[in-house]
């Protein structure tokens, strides 16, 4: 097997480079005077097995031209199969038409990246689970239980501890870690009663004297998951705990979450750190190189993924 690291998250490619004990292949990504991107693999992949490290986070349109491009030159390189590795698929929100006259950004993205050669994608806890669907190439969606349920459980006794969906349409995914980590499930119900009014934000479960975890798939501006730490600590709230997949963190995020209840943030390395994440005093990182080099290791032997999880 062959690994190409794209420019987007470096510092992970080289992680799971050293986990499966297989150097980084040479590859020329450059860009010219007006940005266009320059893909050149410098060594021999014929007749290989080559993946692809790159996920689409900010800037997400360079970084997939980047993706789509270094595909294409493996293709053409004559690679036996080329599995785009994203441990972040942008894009990923625009999975429905919200409207009249509105993209489904997600399916265009999927029909690129088929397109430009890819043979199967591995990728990592997906906003909605039948983006998988869009895709007409094996997809594999890794969930991140594996990485975060050891941190919990370190931390926290399930008897004392909730776990919180901070909107209605995470439910799923916070009753699947509550599942495996034996807590009760609480969800927080926020609706607008009507244009200019503040949201207000119901709690449906027992949080009072509890230690509360908010999970979700994608911290961006924050805003939802700030309001929701301080919906918690309003409703007693012993502690207040985030564990998010994705740390997009955009904007002022950072500034936000540091002066908000929440006690510690815990994300992954599937987005490259920022220097304003790696010194915040309440954001923690985990990597899941571990995660994706077995999952990578298991598509390269035709193994089973799905016993990762079992």
């Amino acid at each position: 097997m062959i690994i190409i690291g794209g420019n987007s998250n470096r510092p992970l490619a080289d992680a799971i480079s050293s986990y499966l004990g297989v150097p980084v292949a040479k590859a020329g990504i450059r860009r010219f005077s007006d940005m266009e991107v320059f893909v050149e693999i410098m060594d021999n992949i014929r007749g290989e097995d080559v993946f692809v490290v790159q996920s689409t986070s900010y800037p997400a349109n360079d970084n997939l031209m980047e993706l789509l491009i270094t595909i294409d030159a493996l293709k053409r390189s004559s690679a036996r199969r080329i599995t785009a590795v994203i441990p972040y698929f942008g894009y990923a929100r625009q999975d429905r038409k919200t409207g009249g006259r509105t993209p489904i950004s997600a399916k265009l993205v999927a029909n690129m990246i088929t397109a430009a050669g890819a043979d199967r994608v591995l990728t990592l806890e997906l906003h909605a689970g039948q983006i998988q669907g869009f895709f007409d190439i094996p997809t594999d969606n890794l969930i991140v239980a594996p990485i975060f349920l050891p941190h919990m459980e370190k931390q926290f006794k399930p008897e004392e501890t909730v776990m919180v969906s901070p909107d209605v349409g995470g439910v799923v995914r916070a009753r699947a870690m509550a599942k495996k980590m034996n807590t009760d499930l609480a969800i927080i119900d926020k609706r607008r009663e009507k244009a200019g009014v503040s949201e207000v934000m119901n709690i449906i479960g027992e949080v009072d004297g509890k230690h509360c975890i908010l999970v979700d798939d994608i911290v961006d501006s924050a805003g939802t998951l700030c309001n929701a730490a301080v919906a918690l600590k309003n409703a007693g709230a012993k502690s207040i705990h985030a564990y998010i997949v994705h740390g997009v963190l955009s904007g002022g995020a950072v500034a936000r979450v540091a002066s908000s209840p929440l006690e510690k943030l815990v994300i992954t390395d599937s987005i490259a750190a920022t220097e304003a994440v790696r010194m915040s005093p309440n954001i923690e990182q985990l990597s899941i190189a571990t995660l994706m080099g077995e999952a990578m290791k298991r598509i390269s032997e035709e193994r089973s993924i799905s016993a990762l999880f079992s």
